[in-house]
C-alpha cells in the first residue's frame, strides 16, 4: 500500500483491498471519520459489503465475493494407492439343487491362469454335501421381486413348529371316499414313518393306536386321539371307526386307524338301514368284505407297519383273509412305462411292508415260554408262502422280558407281541389273616408284566422301525398324501378286486 492510502494496482488482496475499495467508495451518506477509537468490526463490515453488492452500483463497479471451496483437510483426505480394487463377492442366500458348478466370476477372470486352475482345483476337493431349502415357493417369489426383501412375517411363519393334533381325523369317511383334510398338518420333510393297523371288531385297535401315538395309560380315555367304544356301542354290539382315522405324531409318525375287517355290525346296520349298495356289489356280505380287502390292499401298499391286532389266539380266517389281500394288493407304480417289462424284474421292485401280530388281552399263560414258542412256530407255519415281512422287527426277547430264556429259544421268531389285560396301577391288596398284617401288602402274582410296561416296550420297538421307501422316489409327508391319493382311488377302481368280488356273487 502506498503513502497516500490507494491499493497499488500491480498487488491484490482480497480480503484488504476489499475493506479499502469499500471505505474510499463506500455507499452514499455520512461517514464519520473523526473518531479514530471506534473502528468499525470486521464481521460487521462484511456483512454490509455483502449487502451493498447486492444492490445496483451506479457507479459500474462490479464487486466480486471471494470463493468458498468446500474440501477436507490434507491431513483428512485419504491416500490414493496404486493397488487394484478388490471386488467383493456377492453373498450367495441360496444355491440351488441342480446347479453342479459354480458359475464363473470377475474375479476368476481376471486371475492369470496357474492361479485360476489351483482355484478351480482347490474348490474340486470339496466334498460334496446336500443343500437343504428352508423357504418355499411363496417365499421364493418374494425374494424375486424387484426390491428383494422378505416379509419376516411369513419368514418366521414358516420355520414355526407344526401344527399339534388334539384328535384324529378322516382320511376315509364311512362311503369310502378320499378327504383332503389331513394335508394341513403334513410338512415338505422325509423321516415319516406310516403304521396302520388290521383287526376284528372289539379287539382294542382304537385303544392300542391310542397308545401307540399319544396318549398314556394314564390318561383318561376320553381324551384318547382315537375314540374309543362307548359304553352304549358296546352294549348294541356296534363299531366305533367308520372308514380310517388318521393322525401324525409330533415324532412325525402317521398313524391309521380302520374300521373293523368283516364286522357283523356294519353288514347289520347296511340290511337294517336299507342302504343301497354301489351298482357293481349284490349283496350286502359281499359289499362288507370287498370294503375289507379295500382297506386292508390300501395299508399295504401305502405304510410301513401293519399291526394285525387279535384277542384270542387264533382265527386261521384272518390269516386266510390277509393272504387274499396280499394277492390283490396293487403292485407298486414304476417310474417309467417302460420298465414294465417281465414279470421278474416286476418281482424286485415289488413293495411290502413289514406286519406285527399283536396279542391282546393276553392272558397268564400266554406268558409262558413253551405257549410263546408254540405261537411263533404256528404263525411261522401259517404265513410261510406270504411275502410280507413278517419276521425280525418285533422282538420279545430283546425286551428282557424273559431274561432266564437264551436269544436262540425261538428257532423261528416272528413279529409277535403278548399285550396283557389293561388295569390300574394300583393292585388290589390281597386279603389274609390277621395275624400277619404284612402279607395283604404285597401284590398279587401276575405272571408277566404290567400293562404300562408292556405298552412302553411296544412303543420304543415301533419307533425304531425301519423306513423303506414306499415307491421308486423319496415321498415327503405331502407327497406321501397325494400317492395315497392316488392308490386309494386305484384301489377302489382294481379291476383284480371286480373279478374276486365278481366271484364271490
Amino acid at each position: 500500500m502506498s503513502d497516500s492510502g490507494h491499493s497499488q494496482p500491480s498487488m491484490y488482496v482480497p480480503g484488504r483491498n476489499r475493506r479499502r475499495r469499500w471505505m474510499d467508495q463506500g455507499p452514499s451518506g455520512n461517514l464519520n471519520l473523526s473518531e479514530p477509537g471506534r473502528e468499525r468490526d470486521p464481521m460487521v463490515r462484511d456483512r454490509e459489503q455483502d449487502r451493498w453488492d447486492g444492490n445496483d452500483d451506479p457507479s459500474g463497479y462490479t464487486m466480486q465475493k471471494t470463493p468458498i471451496i468446500l474440501a477436507k483437510p490434507a491431513a483428512e483426505r485419504p491416500k490414493p494407492s496404486s493397488a487394484p480394487p478388490v471386488l467383493e463377492k456377492p453373498i450367495v442366500l441360496m444355491k440351488a439343487r441342480e446347479e453342479g458348478k459354480p458359475p464363473p466370476t470377475a474375479e476368476g477372470a481376471n486371475l492369470p491362469p496357474t492361479a485360476a486352475t489351483a482355484k478351480v482345483e482347490k474348490e474340486g476337493q470339496r466334498p460334496t454335501q446336500p443343500v437343504y431349502q428352508i423357504q418355499n415357493r411363496g417365499m421364493a417369489a418374494a425374494a424375486a421381486n424387484a426390491s428383494g426383501n422378505v416379509d419376516p412375517v411369513v419368514g418366521q411363519a414358516k420355520l414355526l413348529p407344526p401344527q399339534k393334533m388334539k384328535h384324529s381325523i378322516k382320511l376315509v369317511d364311512e362311503y369310502m371316499n378320499w378327504c383332503d383334510s389331513a394335508i394341513e398338518f403334513l410338512l415338505d420333510q422325509t423321516d415319516v414313518l406310516v403304521v396302520g393297523i388290521l383287526g376284528s371288531q372289539g379287539t382294542g385297535k382304537s385303544t392300542m393306536m391310542s397308545l401307540l401315538s399319544a396318549n398314556s395309560p394314564d390318561d383318561d380315555q376320553r381324551s384318547y386321539v382315537f375314540r374309543m367304544q362307548s359304553q352304549e356301542v358296546r352294549e348294541r354290539a356296534g363299531n366305533q371307526t367308520s372308514g380310517i382315522d388318521f393322525f401324525i405324531s409330533q415324532e412325525r409318525i402317521i398313524f391309521l386307524d380302520t374300521q373293523p375287517i368283516l364286522s357283523p355290525a356294519i353288514l347289520d346296520h347296511l340290511i337294517n338301514n336299507d342302504r343301497k349298495l354301489p351298482p357293481e356289489y349284490n349283496l350286502p356280505h359281499t359289499y362288507v368284505e370287498m370294503q375289507s380287502l379295500q382297506i386292508a390292499a390300501f395299508l399295504f401298499t401305502v405304510c410301513h407297519v401293519v399291526v394285525v391286532v387279535q384277542d384270542w389266539f387264533t382265527d386261521f380266517n384272518l390269516y386266510r383273509f390277509l393272504q387274499t389281500a396280499e394277492m390283490l394288493k396293487p403292485s407298486t407304480p414304476s417310474p417309467s412305462h417302460e420298465s414294465s417289462g417281465s414279470s421278474g424284474g416286476d418281482e424286485g421292485i415289488e413293495y411290502y411292508p413289514h406286519i406285527v401280530f399283536l396279542q391282546n388281552k393276553a392272558k397268564r399263560e400266554d406268558f409262558c415260554p413253551r405257549t410263546l414258542k408254540q405261537m411263533n412256530m404256528v404263525i411261522d407255519k401259517l404265513m410261510l408262502h406270504s411275502r410280507l415281512r413278517y419276521k425280525g422287527t418285533v422282538s420279545m426277547l430283546d425286551c428282557n422280558i424273559f431274561p432266564g430264556l437264551p436269544y436262540d429259544f425261538l428257532e423261528s421268531e416272528v413279529n409277535l407281541f403278548l399285550i396283557p389285560t389293561m388295569e390300574n396301577d394300583v393292585d388290589e391288596a390281597r386279603t389274609g389273616s390277621a395275624s400277619n398284617p404284612v402279607f395283604p401288602l404285597m401284590p398279587a402274582y401276575k405272571g408277566h408284566p404290567t400293562f404300562h410296561t408292556m405298552i412302553s416296550k411296544l412303543r420304543s420297538q415301533m419307533m425304531s422301525m425301519p423306513r423303506p421307501q414306499l415307491s421308486h422316489t423319496i415321498l415327503t409327508e405331502k407327497n406321501w398324501f397325494h400317492y395315497a391319493a392316488r392308490i386309494w382311488d386305484g384301489v377302489k377302481k382294481s379291476s383284480a378286486l371286480s373279478e374276486y368280488s365278481r366271484l364271490l356273487g
